[in-house]
């Protein structure tokens, strides 16, 4: 539970980089996304890995998408990946 904390944390600061009329609309997205996905067994170490890196490639593309460096998301990658 503390790591999907810290990965929807560090999705909206990456929110807060993109451009002021998109940021509610990903911003919505994101939360949307982890309350559909509360669900998932905490114990299955596998489905968590598998939405963790799911975000960390979603939120470089749209990082990509406006044209911000997707460097920004390297404390993402390593809360998701590392």
């Amino acid at each position: 539970m503390q790591k999907a904390l810290k990965v929807y944390g560090e999705v909206l600061r990456l929110v807060r980089r993109l451009p002021e009329d998109s940021r509610p609309y990903y911003a919505k997205y994101a939360r949307e996304n982890f309350v559909n996905y509360r669900e998932v067994d905490a114990n299955d170490t596998n489905a968590l890995d598998e939405l963790f890196l799911r975000a960390y490639n979603h939120s470089v593309w749209v990082l990509n998408k406006y044209s911000v460096d997707e460097s920004a998301a390297n404390r993402l990658k390593e809360i998701c990946c590392g």
